[in-house]
Parts: structure tokens; sequence; C-alpha cells
């Protein structure tokens, strides 16, 4: 059951179900999460364009601390259906609440930027919306479809909600064929009732198995981070339940904590651990592994289609 709360209210919290919580200690960031700002002219740019055709992009709605060095390349990830979630993970700055109507424009809108900016790889995620019969998916299927027709040049990266109960969804976005179905596990089975309460482990898998078996040659991708709590031994359980469901990329980042309400870090993973996964990971199967500190989801993401493409080729 997914509790919706309406926060559509002037001055609202980002975050009304958490505001009663009390605030949990903040570690100091060690020194190789330090990341370099940068607010050049075409950082500026690619605001602009984003800005223009009303976009919101994931970057900026959950704190990415790698915005600045995707935007100087011009390198967005767009967040279609809106800026508020129906989920209230405990990890994620995205809006809890309830969200606006779909707008029925922002596909072109999306498609459009895409083609001003020149990408010749894009990445579209949204938020969840528990609160449409197909879970946005005709919406995904028509902004790739659209994105297909302004800007044949572009690969289609997606990254997906869960679909919880939406049966048929998935099919309808698989039948647009994007280049990388993306969803990401984000922890280990025993913390997803703290940390991911509205979803499921085992659905989630199964909704990235089946991705495979719809379009086998479409690239598939899971994400986790780490500094949640989880162990070393539950980490190798994801990767070997990532392999069984014919996932190609794995990618491993530290969890940063958005705010003193949300869950807390409880370690900073050193750099050599994350690169003892990235190895583990290469040698289970996958065909690509990205596993670092600052590590997300879509960074890199048209250097990592290149190095997938060359992984299976190799094969």
């Amino acid at each position: 059951m997914v509790t919706v709360l309406d926060t559509r209210s002037k001055g609202a919290s980002r975050h009304p179900e958490k505001a009663a919580r009390p605030d949990t200690p903040r570690l100091p960031r060690p020194e190789w999460l330090r990341v370099k700002l940068s607010a050049g002219s075409v950082v500026a740019e690619t605001r602009d364009i984003v800005r223009q055709h009303g976009l919101t992009t994931v970057c900026e709605e959950a704190g990415c601390p790698n915005l600045s060095e995707c935007w100087s390349q011009r390198h967005a990830t767009m967040m279609i259906m809106g800026d508020t979630c129906t989920r209230a993970c405990a990890f994620c700055n995205v809006r809890t609440g309830v969200p606006k109507a779909l707008d029925a424009n922002e596909p072109g809108q999306v498609a459009a930027a895409v083609a001003k900016l020149g990408l010749r790889h894009i990445v579209i995620t949204s938020v969840d919306r528990d609160d449409l019969a197909d879970g946005g998916a005709r919406h995904f299927a028509e902004t790739i479809t659209a994105i297909r027709r302004k800007a044949p040049q572009a690969t289609v990266e997606i990254l997906t909600p869960d679909f919880l109960r939406k049966d048929g969804a998935l099919e309808i976005v698989s039948e647009a064929r994007p280049d990388v179905f993306n969803h990401n596990l984000e922890t280990v089975p025993s913390l997803y009732l703290a940390i991911r309460p509205g979803a499921r482990y085992f659905h989630s898998l199964r909704l990235l198995q089946r991705a495979k078996e719809l379009q086998p040659a479409t690239f598939t991708k899971s994400g986790i981070m780490l500094g949640l709590g989880e162990k070393r031994e539950e980490v190798l359980q994801v990767m070997d339940d990532l392999r069984a469901a014919d996932v190609d990329f794995l990618t491993i980042g530290q969890y940063l904590q958005p705010t003193p309400k949300h869950a807390p870090i409880v370690r900073f993973v050193p750099p050599d651990e994350f690169d003892s996964y990235r190895r583990i990971g290469m040698a289970k199967g996958f065909l690509l592994v990205s596993s670092s500190p600052l590590t997300r989801s879509s960074h890199h993401a048209d250097e990592d289609f290149a190095r997938l493409k060359a992984a299976r080729g190799a094969n």
C-alpha cells in the first residue's frame, strides 16, 4: 500500500512525511568525495535549454554531485512526468506528494531539447506515478518515440520506476525499444523496509529479467548504493541475483544523505573497496561494472553505452 500526501499548497515541505523525524548526525565527507564545481558557459547554456523547454532534470531534483561535470559536457538526465513522486524513499531527495496531471506536450519538448543539445545519448528517468493506471508507461513510450523522430542520432536509455501492480506497463515501454533499460535495485533486500518501503526487491529483479526477455537486444542495467549498512556478502548476493536475471551492466556508488531527515550514512566506503566490487562483478559476468564513490546511474552514460556495445561485440 502506498500513502500519497498532498503537498501542493504554497510553502509546503518538500518531504512532509519526514518532517517529524529527528535529525540524524551527518558525517563529514572524506577527501575522495570532494567535488570541484564548474559554472562555465556550457553549464549555463545547458541549464537555459532545459528551462526553455520547461523540463525537469533529476540532476537538480536529486542533488547529484556530478551535475557540473555532466552539464559542462551538455549531458543532462531528463526527469519526465513532473517533479513530485508518489513514493517516499528514505534515500531520495525528490519531492513527495500528489503529482500534477501529465503534460501531453512533454515528450515533444524533451525531444526538442535533445536535438538542440546535439546529444548522442540521452537518459530519461521519472518520478514514481502510482496514481496512474499504467504507472506512466505510455508517457515513457511516447517520449522515446518523439526522440527517435526529432533526434535520430541519439540512443535512448531509460531509468524506470518499478511499475509495481501495473500489469502490462513494462510491455508498453518495451515496445518502444529503448537502447538501454535501467531499473535500480538501490540497496540489498534486508534494507528495503527501511530504505525503499514502497518497493519489493524480487519484483524489481523480475522486472529487469522480463525486460531482457521481451527485448533481448536491449541492454539491461541496475544500480545500488553503498554506505547504508549493507554487508559485503549481501552485495555479492545482489550481484548474483542480477546476473541470474541476465542484467548486463551494474553501477555501484556511495550513498550521500540529502538532508538530516533522510536515512543516515552508516559509513563512507573507500575507493579501493569500490574497485574490489568492480573486479568481482566483472568476474561474475557483467558486460560492464562502474563502481566508485561518485558513480551514479547516468554518470558517463554515453561513454558507458559505447563500452557496452564493444563488450558485447567482443563476447
